[in-house]
């Protein structure tokens, strides 16, 4: 077998840590090459990435504070997955908690893997249009760690601020760019699309 066949052998397991996102395994594999390394990783059930667009010229970011950086940041909405969500689902859901619009159209525009060198997380980007506030009386809370600002940007603002490094979150300049790739050409030149 090549070394670019197969898959690794679990030869000792241990599950190290477990929290509410994610846990994090220290296994001793046997690698597709024949090697035996100790490989310590991050396990999490997956997230979703939006491009909530009013419209076809505009997009909703969200501002918040994230410890791990000490740094509030402009950011495409996103979160984790709950246990046995589909991702569609929780782009839905995603849109309403922290945009406060649900969407009547969801489309999945891309899938990556940010850091499969020591995490399995998988995220779904999903371009959300036809949003509408939630129904009358129905109520949905924010997750205790999110202090969010929501605000409106153009398509020449968003590339003005990912250029000065004021968007420097890399699920947004990746999501910015699928968004970019994805969207078909306005039919009236004058509009602005990507």
């Amino acid at each position: 077998m090549n070394a670019d066949e197969g898959h690794a052998t679990i030869i000792e397991h241990r599950q190290v840590w477990r929290g509410r996102i994610f846990g994090v395994d220290a296994d001793v594999v046997r690698l597709p090459g024949g090697h035996e390394v100790r490989m310590e990783v991050v396990r999490h059930r997956g997230s979703v990435v939006l491009l909530p667009m009013p419209d076809a010229s505009h997009v909703v970011l969200v501002r918040q504070y994230r410890y791990a950086i000490d740094r509030w940041i402009w950011e495409l909405p996103a979160g984790s997955l709950e246990e046995g969500e589909a991702p569609r689902e929780g782009a839905v859901r995603e849109c309403e908690e922290e945009v406060g619009l649900v969407p009547s159209v969801v489309e999945e525009i891309g899938t990556f893997y940010p850091t499969p060198g020591f995490c399995d997380e998988f995220m779904v980007f999903y371009r959300l249009t036809g949003l509408e506030p939630p129904a009358p009386g129905r109520t949905t809370a924010r997750d205790a760690d999110e202090d969010l600002r929501v605000a409106t940007f153009t398509l020449d603002e968003l590339d003005a601020m990912v250029a000065r490094g004021d968007i420097c979150d890399a699920k947004t300049v990746l999501g910015l760019a699928i968004g970019r790739r994805s969207q078909e050409r306005p039919r009236n030149a004058q509009t602005r699309s990507w």
